[in-house]
């Protein structure tokens, strides 16, 4: 990323790192009196996250901050709001977009330095709610960030029990049944079945299983072993198919 690319907190008044300027005029201007929210921050770069991270936090927002695609997935469902930088080392932040968006509603705002409009337009095919090009005002982030939250909705639950034919997974209680008959998994077996039963004929991305239910500790033999062993407890290798060189899809038997 360049350095023209840099988060700018209302240059040029003041460094907000100073303490100066951004934590008294916007504060007074922009969010007092409003609702504090906990903010997701997906940013690589340590120097380009630091002044981001504290001008949230002086106006209120309990942030936390995630380094990677990995991390942002692991992370996210604790958040009210999700703030993106799309180049990230692990995954493409698109991806991670997406990948939210699949399951959740969570509010998700880019901010990046892609700036054609084509590069805008996959952002928000991608699930982002707004779309910010680095470099950009604190003042303005702010108002964006007040104007996602006031559109987004109550997250609609995720339906309390996916069936898929005889295939029946309850999310409440995490247990999954064949025939009427309990299947017995584990913590991350269940997880794997439930992504791909949640994305009903879409193939998942081995990466993205990977990184959504390991996070950054993952290897490929893990992941194959759980599927080996999920095909095993269901009977049927039909349940998961493989599609080769690419991932995974929830079959039918």
């Amino acid at each position: 990323m360049s350095q023209h690319s840099q988060v700018a907190l209302e240059p040029p008044i003041r460094n907000p790192l100073s303490g100066e300027g951004v934590g008294a005029t916007v504060k007074s201007s922009i969010n007092s009196g409003s609702e504090a929210w906990h903010v997701l921050v997906v940013e690589s770069k340590s120097h380009h996250a630091e002044s981001l991270l504290l001008g949230l936090r002086r106006h209120g927002h309990r942030v936390d901050r995630a380094e990677t695609g990995g991390a942002a997935l692991q992370a996210y469902t604790q958040a009210d709001l999700v703030l993106i930088d799309l180049e990230l080392p692990d995954l493409d932040g698109l991806e991670v977009c997406r990948a939210i968006r699949t399951v959740s509603d969570t509010p998700i705002i880019a901010l990046t330095a892609r700036a054609t409009e084509l590069d805008r337009v996959l952002g928000l095919q991608a699930g982002a709610d707004d779309y910010m090009v680095k470099p950009y005002g604190f003042r303005e982030l702010l108002a964006r960030m007040h104007a996602v939250m006031r559109r987004a909705r109550p997250q609609p639950r995720t339906a309390d029990v996916i069936s898929r034919g005889p295939l029946r997974i309850d999310v409440g209680s995490r247990e999954v049944s064949l025939d009427g008959k309990p299947i017995g998994v584990t913590r991350k077996e269940f997880d794997v079945l439930y992504l791909l039963a949640a994305n009903p004929d879409n193939v998942i991305p081995r990466k993205r299983l990977m990184q959504q239910v390991w996070g950054d500790s993952w290897s490929r033999r893990t992941v194959d072993t759980h599927v080996s062993s999920l095909r095993s407890k269901l009977g049927d290798s039909d349940w998961i198919v493989t599609i080769r060189g690419v991932g995974f899809r929830l079959g039918s038997v």
